[in-house]
């Protein structure tokens, strides 16, 4: 049983937050929320603040951070997050992360613990230029945890392998620049409140291990 239930995961692109979510996951009955997800599901959905989040999406501007923490927010009251949460993308900066504690005072919860996932950045390096993409079926591999086969063939369709421009090293190294400009601020943020716990590495099992040892 976990003694901590309600958890943020907080990482720089490539730091193994998806990963290790599945791993949590298949052991405690979790809710995993991502921000994406809820956008899209209020979306589809129609909802009032779909609607308008559709809108904003559509013109090519950022969500409203007030939008995107009231969705949280209502997410956070759905059955499955009875038995505790894993938010995974949000909060990205320390505005959001104040709405979000302003969104669980409302509901009455509060956060048990914000996971840290201390990857060196040459490991974030490689792994976020590791994916690659089949042309012909879209199935997706990974150099270093998942590889082809036949190097360049799909095992799917035998079709041709290439790399996105967004999976590129200057695209690897913006995005790990946005995150410690906009991101990494929130290290300090939730350890001056004591929430914070750093996993750090980059084996996925010894990482789940140290995180179970904290919240168990």
């Amino acid at each position: 049983m976990l003694k901590r239930k309600n958890l943020v995961f907080l990482g720089a692109p490539g730091a193994g937050k998806g990963t290790i979510s599945n791993l949590l996951l298949a052991k405690h009955p979790l809710a995993h929320i991502s921000t994406g997800d809820i956008l899209r599901a209020e979306v589809a959905a129609g909802t009032e603040a779909g609607k308008k989040a559709g809108a904003i999406m559509k013109a090519g501007k950022l969500v409203p951070d007030e939008l995107v923490a009231d969705m949280v927010s209502r997410r956070l009251t759905a059955p499955d997050c009875e038995n505790g949460f894993i938010l995974d993308g949000f909060p990205r900066t320390i505005p959001q992360a104040d709405l979000l504690a302003a969104a669980l005072a409302k509901l009455g919860r509060s956060l048990d613990r914000v996971i840290y996932f201390k990857v060196p950045e040459e490991v974030l390096i490689q792994r976020l230029t590791a994916r690659l993409c089949c042309r012909g079926c879209d199935a997706i591999y990974n150099k270093l945890f998942m590889p082809p086969k036949v190097e360049g063939k799909c095992d799917k369709c035998g079709g041709e392998l290439y790399q996105r421009a967004d999976d590129s090293l200057e695209t690897a190294q913006n995005r790990l620049k946005i995150f410690r400009e906009q991101t990494a601020p929130l290290v300090e943020y939730y350890e001056k409140r004591g929430q914070l716990f750093t996993a750090a590495g980059e084996d996925s099992a010894d990482i789940l291990k140290q995180i179970l040892a904290d919240l168990e």
